[in-house]
């Protein structure tokens, strides 16, 4: 008699748990019309329409918040649009859920690359190395602009130059 309210408390709890961890969704199980929004949004960032297509994508993740894909979208947009710091947080997003995303991985590398860090893409470059066992195309886009450098590294190469010319010159 003692132990029927405790039992009873234990079944409940445990018929709870069980039935809102059936109802889920696997993470692999993406809405197919937030799938079909975000390529509608890269279309249109194609087209060169970035503020129609960052509305489509956008809707495309509040039909399912899960699409890293949609949140790699909006970091390319956010490139298109020379915003570097959405871009990396986007990559983040898309990063948070899925840690090995290579795509992801590079693009904020190169994304942190023309912000200056290059030691923080460096950092990704090893991660993308080490998921890919063989050569892989995100592991060279990344050390392509690594090896760049920055834009302001660059600017500054280039302005250097024609003043090392000038002072030779008499």
């Amino acid at each position: 008699m003692r132990l029927s309210p405790l039992a009873i408390a234990i079944s409940l709890t445990l018929a709870t748990v069980s039935s809102s961890v059936h109802g889920q969704r696997t993470d692999d199980d993406i809405n197919p019309r937030s799938i079909s929004l975000v390529a509608e949004g890269r279309a249109a960032l194609a087209e060169g329409d970035s503020a129609r297509a960052s509305q489509l994508v956008e809707s495309g993740l509040a039909v399912d918040p899960r699409n890293r894909d949609g949140f790699i979208a909006l970091a390319e947009i956010a490139v298109a649009q020379e915003l570097p710091g959405k871009a990396i947080r986007y990559y983040r997003e898309a990063l948070t859920i899925d840690p090995n995303d290579l795509n992801a991985l590079s693009g904020q590398g190169q994304v942190l690359v023309r912000r200056g860090a290059v030691e923080r893409a460096r950092r990704n470059l090893v991660r993308i190395e080490a998921l890919c066992e063989t050569e892989c195309a995100p592991a060279t886009e990344l050390s392509a602009a690594i090896a760049a450098g920055p834009p302001a590294a660059q600017m500054a190469a280039q302005e250097a130059v024609p003043e090392a010319e000038d002072a030779v010159t008499p």
